[in-house]
């Protein structure tokens, strides 16, 4: 799927921005999202390919550190969607159809994982809904 590690290492970096993004809509990330978060990378995307990290780990686990790092900030993720919006138009054929609806799947289970999706967190997953559908 990737022709180098180096973009493969920056396509789950872009995931852990957009998550990020997904988890921070309502203004506080809380810790069953992050919960969910991890069991998601933990059940699906480290099945995703081989690519490995510069310390020779699964690159999927970029998706983590960078949430967590980013969840340390403190920031508002409207800078953090722009981010994954321009990797994603720069390399949109790293994003075949089961890769979006991962992406998708895994965007809801983070807005769903604390009492449901709300108004915020809705606006975010039709957000990148309709990126990929352009």
């Amino acid at each position: 799927m990737f022709n180098s590690e180096k973009i493969g290492n920056e396509f789950y970096q872009s995931l852990g921005k957009l998550f990020y993004y997904v988890a921070i809509a309502d203004h506080q990330v809380r810790p069953i999202e992050i919960k969910r978060l991890r069991k998601y990378v933990r059940q699906h995307w480290l099945d995703v390919d081989d690519v490995e990290d510069e310390f020779h780990t699964d690159a999927a686990y970029q998706i983590e550190i960078v949430f967590d790092w980013l969840n340390g900030e403190e920031k508002d993720g409207e800078e953090y969607f722009k981010e994954f919006k321009e990797f994603y138009k720069e390399h949109h054929e790293k994003f075949p159809e089961n890769i979006k609806e991962l992406i998708v799947e895994t965007a809801e289970s983070i807005a769903k994982s604390f009492a449901g999706k709300n108004r915020s967190e809705m606006l975010a997953i039709f957000k990148l809904k309709q990126l990929f559908n352009h």
